[in-house]
């Protein structure tokens, strides 16, 4: 590839829009959810999908009941997103998104996968 089709290349590349955000993973037979933010929402859910059909989810109790139940029991939502263009530290941004939904939702025990934080 020569320098100049490289770098139109890289200049289009740098143009695209990428959203940071909340997302929330929901077993609609037991109701649980699953709250966690990320960096760049674009392809996440196909990510979270792949990951889980290989065993290699960072959630283990998401993990086996993916693996128990199926594909199907779940849904997965976009609960809050935000440009990142502009930002110069994204993972403070993505705690401060992440907080109040956790705050909100508590998805904790009975009512989810996340585990509770260590005030709690």
């Amino acid at each position: 590839m020569d320098k100049s089709k490289r770098k139109e290349l890289l200049e289009a590349f740098k143009e695209v829009k990428t959203y940071m955000g909340v997302i929330q993973i929901k077993n609609t037979e037991n109701g649980k959810i699953f709250i966690d933010a990320y960096p760049n929402l674009k392809n996440k859910w196909m990510t979270i999908k792949m990951q889980l059909d290989m065993g290699r989810f960072a959630n283990l109790e998401l993990q086996k009941d993916w693996k128990e139940i199926g594909e199907s029991a779940f849904s997965y939502e976009v609960l809050e997103q935000k440009d990142t263009k502009d930002m110069t530290d994204v993972k403070w941004e993505m705690k401060q998104l992440e907080k109040p939904w956790l705050e909100k939702l508590q998805p904790y025990g009975e009512r989810g996968y996340n585990k509770p934080p260590k005030n709690l």
